[in-house]
């Protein structure tokens, strides 16, 4: 009967040796991976303004509103460049008498209202003041971005003066002021 009860606790420690966990390894590495999401760059301007009135001869200004750059593209160089351009004012069927050209058209972008960005970030007003304004008979320089990494926004607040012929005739005058981002 020994044989048998020494067969089986000889066979019970060879099961208990076998399934004893070898050595753990002192270390262990796991790879992780993510992704930085990135967006576009845009640009938002207010829908419309009225100036209101003024007589042929005078000049009339004002604020367009609140234009914004975001830019959502994660870039390590983020720069970019806003323009600004001008259609002609045009009123009843934009007849020479009826029409001003985008050269009469006066801007300013004035300083930063608000802005978010990475530090080292600079900003740089196309026209920082009523004194540096120019007329819009060609696109403009209206903001930049000239240094700085990552997501960032910038916004101000343009005026525009439009100089009105002599030669104008009454009516309501409508252009477009168009601001572009790159």
């Amino acid at each position: 009967m020994k044989k048998p009860l020494l067969a089986l606790t000889a066979a019970a420690a060879t099961v208990v040796a076998l399934a004893t966990p070898a050595a753990a390894a002192p270390t262990g590495d796991t790879i992780v991976t993510f992704t930085v999401a990135t967006a576009d760059l845009n640009i938002t301007v207010p829908a419309a303004v009225n100036l209101g009135s003024v007589f042929a001869g005078g000049n009339l200004t004002g604020e367009l509103g609140t234009v914004t750059v975001t830019d959502q593209r994660a870039a390590l160089s983020a720069t970019w460049v806003a323009t600004v351009s001008s259609s002609s004012f045009t009123t009843g069927n934009a007849t020479p008498e009826e029409t001003i050209t985008p050269n009469l058209v006066e801007y300013w972008s004035g300083g930063l209202t608000s802005s978010t960005g990475s530090p080292g970030s600079v900003f740089v007003p196309g026209q920082p003041t009523e004194a540096d304004r120019v007329n819009l008979g060609v696109p403009r320089t209206a903001f930049s971005k000239t240094s700085g990494t990552g997501n960032n926004s910038a916004s101000w607040a343009p005026d525009i003066r439009i100089q009105v012929p002599e030669t104008a005739v009454g009516g309501s005058y409508s252009g477009v002021i168009t601001h572009s981002v790159a």
